[in-house]
This record gives C-alpha cells, sequence and structure tokens, in this order.
C-alpha cells in the first residue's frame, strides 16, 4: 500500500517545475541527513578516509550537501520516469564526445555512482539510436521492482539483464553492438573481488569493467551525469586509450584513479552513504 501510495505522489510531483521539486528535495535532504543516523555516519567515515585533509566541518557540510543531492535525484525520477518526453529532453543536456557511441561497434559504458546516473541512462536511451543494456538488481517489494523496471525502459530499445542471467549472455548482447551501461564501483562483497587503491585506501572492487571489455572486445566510454540547476548534464567522454590490457588488477587500478578525478570535480554527488570499505582486506578491522 505504502509503495502504490509513494509511486502516485513522484506522479504528482512530476507536474511541478523544476525550482519546486528541487526545494522538496532540499528539506527531504536535511531530514533524512537528521533521522537516518546510521547512514550519516557511514558517509562521514567514508569522507574521513578519503578526505582526511579536510576538518570535521568542513566534512559535515560536505555530508549535508550529499544528503540533499541524493534527495533531489531521488525526487527528480518523478518526471524522469513519469514526465513528458518533451520534459526529459529539455532537462537533460547530453553533451561531450557523442561521435564515440554511433555505429555499432561494441562499448562498455563505465557510469560510476553518482546521484544522476539514472538522468544519464534516461538521456542515453531517449537521444541515442542504439539497445542499450544493463544489470539490474531485483528490488524485495514487487511493487517497487515493476516500478524501476518500467522507468528505466521507458525510453528506446533495452535489454535489462538480471544478476543470474550470467556473463555470457551479457557479453553476446555487447559483441552483437548492444552498449553495456555498467556501473562497477560498489562494494559486491568478496566474491570476484580485488583489493585495489580508491583514495589511498584498499578498496574491495569487482574488475567487470575490465573483463567485460575484453570479453566484449570493446572499448570503455566513461558518462558522468551532473545535477545542475536546470536538469542534468550527461557527458560523454572519449574513450579510453590502451583500455583493457591483460593485467586485470592495473586496469581496476586505473578505473579507481579515473573515478577519484571524476568524483573531485563534484564530491557531493556521489553515493557516499553506502559502505565502500565493508569488506576489508584479511586481519583488518571494519572501519564501520
Amino acid at each position: 500500500m505504502l509503495a502504490h501510495l509513494g509511486i502516485f505522489l513522484l506522479r504528482c510531483l512530476a507536474l511541478l517545475p523544476l525550482p519546486v521539486l528541487r526545494a522538496l528535495g532540499w528539506l527531504l535532504g536535511w531530514l533524512l541527513y537528521v533521522l537516518a543516523v546510521s547512514r550519516r555516519r557511514v558517509a562521514m567515515i567514508n569522507l574521513a578516509l578519503c578526505f582526511p585533509r579536510l576538518g570535521s566541518a568542513q566534512r559535515r557540510r560536505l555530508t549535508q550537501r550529499s544528503f540533499v543531492c541524493f534527495a533531489q535525484a531521488w525526487l527528480d525520477r518523478a518526471w524522469l520516469w513519469h514526465g513528458s518526453a518533451a520534459c526529459t529532453q529539455r532537462r537533460l543536456r547530453l553533451c561531450g564526445d557523442l561521435q564515440a557511441l554511433q555505429g555499432s561497434e561494441p562499448v562498455v559504458i563505465f557510469s560510476p555512482h553518482f546521484v544522476g546516473l539514472d538522468a544519464g541512462w534516461t538521456a542515453l536511451t531517449q537521444c541515442v539510436p542504439r539497445r542499450f543494456t544493463t544489470i539490474f538488481t531485483n528490488q524485495p517489494n514487487p511493487v517497487l521492482n515493476d516500478w524501476v523496471l518500467r522507468g528505466r525502459q521507458r525510453f528506446g530499445r533495452v535489454k535489462l539483464f538480471d544478476r543470474e542471467d550470467g556473463v555470457k549472455t551479457i557479453v553476446a548482447a555487447l559483441r552483437a553492438g548492444d552498449p553495456l551501461y555498467l556501473l562497477p564501483d560498489m562494494n559486491y562483497g568478496p566474491a570476484e573481488s580485488i583489493f585495489v587503491p580508491f583514495y589511498g585506501q584498499a578498496a574491495a572492487t569487482v574488475p567487470s569493467l575490465s573483463r567485460f571489455a575484453k570479453l566484449g572486445r570493446a572499448k570503455v566510454i566513461p558518462v558522468v551525469s551532473r545535477m545542475t540547476r536546470s536538469g542534468y548534464d550527461v557527458e560523454v567522454m572519449s574513450p579510453w586509450v590502451d583500455y583493457p590490457t591483460d593485467d586485470v588488477v592495473a586496469d581496476t587500478a586505473m578505473m579507481n584513479q579515473r573515478l577519484q578525478d571524476y568524483i573531485d570535480t563534484m564530491p557531493e554527488q556521489y553515493f557516499w552513504v553506502h559502505k565502500r570499505f565493508k569488506t576489508r582486506p584479511a586481519g583488518q578491522p571494519s572501519v564501520y
């Protein structure tokens, strides 16, 4: 019942002017910052580990801004998934090396966990005439699961793979010319992860970007979505040169280094509420 009510509310919010919706997101972000004590603590610890030169007051302000951006992006799904097609085209600015996405060459899109990741997916599937694929994690609530699926399949010809579909199915689509929208920068546990530096910390990282690119004989194109006052700028960057290599550890370390460069331009828009360092090297205590 609550899920149905929440979705109905978002349908209504889609009708609001963007400044009004962002103001509501600002209020929601502050409410979450105050009430979500455990997630606030996670974000503060992550920022202390990744930005040790910042003072405690600076980290607190950055945490506050990250909660606001998170909430604003969540409410933006109202118009991303329920607004008119003209609305999404007006508020999403696809920019950068758009030529890199043309043709049918295999492509793995590196999309880090910035708050605008759904905006980036929507912009690509609405504006680029290719069949995009991504890997979908089912939600526990079937109503919310169906809502997310419909939202992410709203535009274009898309395919959402379940994590249980297996690598061979995903690679086959990749080799057939369907770009894979990949989000490999979270901590997915120790299985198949390797430890590579992330802001100087040993971070368990799934080397899927390098492996999918190698198996799919694909180039890697980063797509970074930045929240702006008018919507989102979705920047398509130039393909990485000489990637992947035969060294999956070096490839994954390079991915994290490039990710740091992107985060440094807008640290408040990254998913700091995620327990990025929950998996620790043997013998090291939990940081949370």
